[in-house]
């Protein structure tokens, strides 16, 4: 049930919030190892580095990859606020991510279920479990509140 991830995403939405105050857009991800323990937190952090890859889920992933020791995350978990874009997706795919949890769809670059769905493609070596709609409401309301002040 998707109501298992919510701590997780609670993390997830808690690092959106870290973006929205470096003035990123706000966007949070955890990865969690096989037992469930947050192995890497992240936000989107482009405009903290002036990284265009820097988005919470490339971060994330590099963090866990650190954390374990080698880049198959095979086992784990990536739970992040808002449906990744192609770039994620392929960071996605590559390092083996188990399990991919995420917020709200992204009905402009979404790379999971909305404009394509790379992470589950058969043609790929990989294809992660995917859960979505954890906790999208907060997700969304952070997104929209975040791009109404800036308008």
């Amino acid at each position: 049930m998707a109501t298992r991830w919510h701590p997780a995403m609670r993390l997830a939405l808690e690092e959106a919030e870290a973006a929205a105050r470096h003035d990123d857009v706000p966007i949070g991800a955890v990865v969690l190892d096989p037992s469930g323990v947050v192995i890497a937190r992240a936000s989107n952090e482009r405009e903290l580095h002036a990284d265009p890859t820097a988005h919470a889920e490339v971060v994330a992933i590099r963090r866990a990859a650190e954390a374990v020791g080698e880049w198959r995350l095979t086992d784990c978990t990536l739970v992040v606020t808002l449906e990744p874009c192609t770039m994620c997706a392929g960071a996605i795919v590559s390092s083996r991510i188990g399990h991919l949890v995420f917020g709200a769809y992204d009905e402009k670059a979404g790379a999971v279920a909305s404009l394509w769905d790379v992470v589950r493609d058969p043609r790929l070596n990989h294809r992660p479990k995917v859960t979505t709609g954890v906790l999208a409401e907060e997700s969304t309301a952070l997104l929209d509140a975040f791009f109404a002040a800036r308008r």
